[in-house]
């Protein structure tokens, strides 16, 4: 830190208050909580809205471009934390950042809320890509900020954070999502869009008394010199992609396929040189190189989760509204209820897996392996979807407790992995890149997004079972493998548990 040690930032936040915790996790957890809301809000009717009938308010586009879309949005709001993350570091600062990002966010949700096409969409949604870059890595980097050096409640407040994240997740679905399936699609856009202004006003009202200087800095920031070397650079970047895409579009070189790989290159391209210029930078330490190369399998069994678990709001929204029975024990189902169960049992486990590791302490598992477990559940839950089409063909619709088994499985997963990889990252990081490398850590989620435009076009009534099976398969696979490296990985960490 080139302006605050971070002792000095530790101090000026209060160390309790918050069941048991620095006080600033209060404001954090209800920024984030607010900011989840919205954005799965939208995530819980955007593939509805695309695929519906224009008669039933949607927009009518064809099915299998609706889930693509949806994968490459997803990808691209992952992808942007780095640009987040750079800004923090270097510009901004966390907390400014924080600030800016939930303004654009809002901004995008009220966009969707009034009537338009498909050109309407795609500006909300580069509204959102920029404040979920800007406010997503750096919401996370600051729960980081405010415990001291060494401090054991790190991967509990990380636990409690994801709590705040889930909440939200699981109440947006219930209140938008049904909102926007039963009555208008603009309607539960305008109430994603209330939850974000909801947010930044906790932010700006708690911040200076709960959080104290943390954010406030600027870790690496830019001189004056390469200030105006990036604006120049930017500058001349952004002029000749605007004349690039002026050509592309009416040649025909720019299409959604073409987009669809150039966003699925970048999805790995952009980690992969991020890891470069963090293991070479002569700011980074001998040890911190260590740490960095032990970082790289954990980043990819990352991809191989996410994968998985971001075809919730494509794939499975799919079955949830086309394969599966949605009139149970008397009530009909929203199609769009069944997103609200993956944050609903994560915010029953979470409390659970967070007492497990504190009172395993030492004993605990390893973070390779607990990204092994992950895994292995992560492949099981997709291995649990199939088995009702073995049994019964896909013709037939489903009860819907299948797909709350297959939700339910990949959640016990994706506690051993998600709030364990949030505070991994925290300590794994290089001092001179920690906004940048939390951006990495979302990076994951964005190549694996990147990966699921691509596999979506696969699925089928006739290729469900072999898409559910490959995918579950190479998972746990792939889990097996982490599991007997992960002595080697735990090696290079230097020291980090």
């Amino acid at each position: 830190m080139s302006q605050l040690s971070k002792k000095e930032i530790v101090e000026s936040v209060p160390q309790k208050g918050f069941f048991g915790h620095p006080k600033g996790l209060f404001s954090l957890f209800f920024t984030e909580f607010w900011e989840r809301f919205s954005y799965y809000g939208m995530r819980a009717i955007l593939v509805f809205y695309m695929y519906y009938e224009v008669s039933k308010g949607g927009l009518g586009i064809d099915q299998g471009t609706a889930l693509a879309i949806v994968s490459l949005y997803g990808s691209l709001v992952y992808m942007s934390g780095v640009i987040g993350g750079w800004l923090a570091d270097r510009v901004f600062g966390t907390s400014r950042s924080v600030f800016f990002g939930g303004i654009f966010i809002m901004l995008g949700h009220i966009v969707l809320s009034f009537p338009g096409g498909l050109g309407m969409l795609f500006f909300s949604m580069a509204l959102i890509v920029i404040g979920t870059g800007l406010l997503k890595p750096n919401v996370s980097s600051m729960v980081g900020d405010i415990y001291p050096e060494g401090d054991n409640r790190q991967d509990a407040g990380f636990s409690i954070f994801y709590m705040g994240i889930n909440l939200g997740s699981f109440i947006a679905p219930l209140t938008a999502g049904t909102i926007g399936t039963e009555y208008n699609f603009h309607l539960g856009f305008s109430v994603a869009a209330f939850g974000m202004f909801l947010g930044l006003v906790m932010f700006v009202v708690t911040k200076k008394k709960n959080l104290g200087l943390a954010g406030t800095y600027v870790a690496n920031p830019l001189s004056p010199a390469e200030k105006k070397k990036t604006i120049k650079i930017v500058g001349i970047a952004v002029i000749i992609l605007a004349i690039l895409v002026a050509i592309a579009i009416p040649t025909g070189y720019l299409t959604l396929n073409s987009f669809t790989a150039l966003v699925g290159i970048l999805g790995f391209a952009i980690p992969a040189a991020y890891f470069i210029v963090m293991y070479r930078s002569p700011k980074t330490t001998s040890d911190e190189k260590s740490r960095v190369l032990a970082y790289i399998p954990l980043f990819l069994a990352a991809v191989m989760f996410w994968s998985i678990a971001e075809q919730g709001s494509t794939i499975l929204a799919l079955y949830a509204d086309k394969r599966t029975n949605l009139d149970f024990l008397g009530v009909h189902i929203s199609p769009a209820w069944f997103q609200s169960l993956n944050p609903l049992f994560i915010i029953v486990f979470a409390p659970v897996f967070a007492w497990l590791w504190v009172k395993l302490g030492d004993r605990q598992p390893s973070i390779p392996h607990k990204f092994s477990i992950g895994l292995l559940f992560a492949g099981i839950s997709f291995i649990v979807i199939l088995l009702p089409g073995m049994m019964g063909g896909t013709d037939a619709l489903v009860n819907p407790l299948w797909l709350a088994l297959s939700i339910f499985t990949l959640v016990l997963g994706e506690l051993c992995i998600s709030p364990v990889g949030l505070s991994a990252t925290t300590k794994l990081a290089p001092s001179a890149f920690t906004a940048q490398t939390m951006s990495l850590w979302f990076l994951s989620n964005a190549a694996a997004q990147a990966l699921n435009a691509q596999l979506v076009k696969f699925y089928s009534a006739d290729t469900e079972m072999l898409y559910f099976g490959i995918i579950g398969g190479v998972a746990i696979v792939l889990s097996i493998i982490v599991f007997f490296i992960s002595p080697i990985i735990s090696r290079y960490m230097k020291g980090v548990h």
